[in-house]
């Protein structure tokens, strides 16, 4: 009965039904079926939105609203250019380091990808660039944003499996980095083979310039970061802090935000919240139903069946959550896997704050393939190309993201070293 509720739930999910209610309703015919009370649906769900640290999740979102609507999109290009505009493939280059810093922003690849792409896709094709290569690592660039703090797909994992949200946000830096690293060298390599240009290296007059325009949004995410990091605030007071900040530079520094238009950030923020909580909640009875039916244990004692070592475990798991990330979105696939695969990752002996980090990685991955992919989808539109072609042009960049996503997966010490630094 157990594995029929398990399929009931992917098969609802597969069908298109939103997340909520395939957890939901698979929950609730278990509960059925077994006699239990189902007056702890209601308990359970609002157990599972009665937090404090889940406040973080609505004042991100409203975060990333504000910023994509507060005109700081051209001026993060124009930073990232002074840095990376002189390498082979200039444009791209600085489209990977404007995710980068786009991401310590918004936290949410889709953000990243709406707000750059519609940028930079047009720009880069302009100056000769393959209307294809320049959606492509658009969406793979953009892969960066929930990796980077402030992430809130990480926030999603913390609450879900009840992991420390610093230290969360703090892992993921590095691993996040290094995506944008093998990106970077990707792009450096084909630039070489298509002939695509680069700038001049910035003078000291533009890079200036590009600072004095930009600096404002981008401390930002360091003060997200540094409040985090020495104590001063908690991740949620952190997001609260960003919100206030976001709203002082939007509306009286930068000038591009005024109440009507405020009125429409509150509106989208609130309907994506609404969206992110109610599937928490659902989530919530499926995870009391995951505890009492033994689903976690049935599988561990399944996969260390077949291997104790560490690597192999986490080989499979690696493995396994690409192939998720390729029909779900990676906050809904963490909503429904998390609670199952992160014990089993414990129990041989992998730290679950790294885990965390991995799993985001590995799923958001997912984001940027067929068949769901939804970045795809997204910049398919921006740059009005066919879905099919953008694939087929995507296809090498998986190299690097994969690569990536294994070396996070061995080398713990990513995810790990600056919280033994900063948070110890």
């Amino acid at each position: 009965m157990i594995f029929l509720i398990v399929v009931l739930m992917v098969i609802l999910i597969v069908a298109g039904i939103p997340v909520a209610f395939a957890l939901g309703l698979s929950s609730l015919i278990y509960l059925m079926l077994e006699g239990i009370d189902l007056g702890m649906v209601a308990q359970s769900m609002v157990r599972g939105v009665d937090s404090f640290t889940l406040l973080a999740v609505p004042f991100f979102l409203l975060v990333g609203e504000l910023m994509n609507s507060g005109g700081i999109t051209n001026r993060i290009i124009d930073v990232a250019r002074v840095f990376v505009g002189h390498l082979k493939g200039g444009l791209a280059q600085v489209n990977i380091l404007a995710s980068v810093l786009f991401s310590g922003i918004s936290g949410s690849a889709t953000a990243d990808t709406v707000a750059l792409g519609s940028v930079l896709i047009p720009s880069m094709e302009r100056e000769g660039y393959d209307r294809r290569f320049a959606a492509a690592i658009t969406a793979a660039s953009s892969i960066v944003g929930p990796i980077i703090p402030p992430s809130i797909t990480l926030i999603i994992f913390g609450i879900v499996t009840q992991q420390p949200i610093g230290p969360l946000l703090i892992a993921g830096l590095i691993p996040g980095l290094l995506l944008a690293v093998s990106l970077m060298i990707y792009t450096y390599f084909m630039a070489g083979k298509r002939g695509y240009s680069r700038y001049e290296r910035a003078s000291f007059k533009q890079a200036r310039s590009a600072f004095t325009s930009g600096i404002v949004a981008l401390l930002l995410p360091v003060i997200i970061v540094a409040g985090i990091v020495s104590g001063v605030f908690t991740p949620t007071e952190a997001a609260a802090v960003a919100v206030l900040y976001g709203m002082v530079i939007t509306f009286f520094y930068y000038k591009n935000v005024n109440i009507r238009s405020f009125i429409g950030i509150l509106k989208n923020a609130s309907f994506d919240s609404a969206n992110v909580l109610f599937t928490l909640a659902a989530a919530t009875v499926f995870a009391w139903v995951v505890t009492v039916s033994g689903i976690s244990d049935t599988l561990a004692d399944f996969i260390l069946g077949y291997s104790e070592n560490s690597y192999v475990i986490l080989t499979l798991m690696v493995i396994f959550m690409l192939i998720i990330g390729l029909f779900m979105l990676p906050s809904e696939a963490i909503i429904v896997f998390a609670p199952i695969l992160t014990p089993i990752a414990i129990q041989v002996g992998v730290d679950p704050i790294h885990f965390g980090v991995l799993m985001v990685l590995t799923l958001t991955i997912g984001g940027a393939s067929p068949p769901v992919g939804i970045l795809l989808y997204i910049v398919a539109d921006i740059a009005k190309l066919k879905y099919t072609k953008l694939v087929r042009e995507m296809a090498p960049m998986y190299i690097p993201l994969v690569a990536t996503a294994f070396i996070v997966a061995f080398v713990p010490s990513l995810s790990l070293v600056l919280i033994d630094l900063f948070m110890k």
